[in-house]
């Protein structure tokens, strides 16, 4: 079986709180990319320092795929969700096309970020 894309979701500070998003589910978002991809291919981050986009998803490439890893910010509803799990089910950064439910979601990796490479 081939390798697939990794996940690495922000769950911290901010992203991931009822505090701050309390209409999101973030439990089961975070139980359907577990379940998706496994547990071991999902890391939780306490904070990926981009506060300002929460929730912050970086989708790392599978090995030998060519390509970076991909940030996603306001990653909050269940749509959200399913289009990060089909681009990760089709292959991922570099092996397929992004979703264009996703175009908007993408933000830039912050300059002082290693948490997530």
């Amino acid at each position: 079986m081939p390798e697939t894309s990794k996940l690495t979701v922000c769950r911290g500070c901010c992203c991931g709180t009822v505090e701050k998003h309390p209409d999101v589910d973030h439990t089961t978002h975070l139980r359907k990319f577990r379940e998706a991809v496994g547990p071991d291919a999902v890391t939780v981050a306490n904070c990926l320092s981009s506060c300002e986009f929460s929730n912050v998803v970086v989708v790392r490439p599978a090995r030998g795929a060519g390509a970076r890893p991909v940030w996603l910010g306001g990653v909050l509803t269940d749509e959200a969700v399913d289009h990060v799990l089909d681009w990760v089910a089709a292959g991922g950064p570099g092996r397929a096309e992004m979703p264009p439910g996703l175009v908007d979601h993408l933000i830039d990796r912050p300059a002082d970020d290693s948490a997530a490479s």
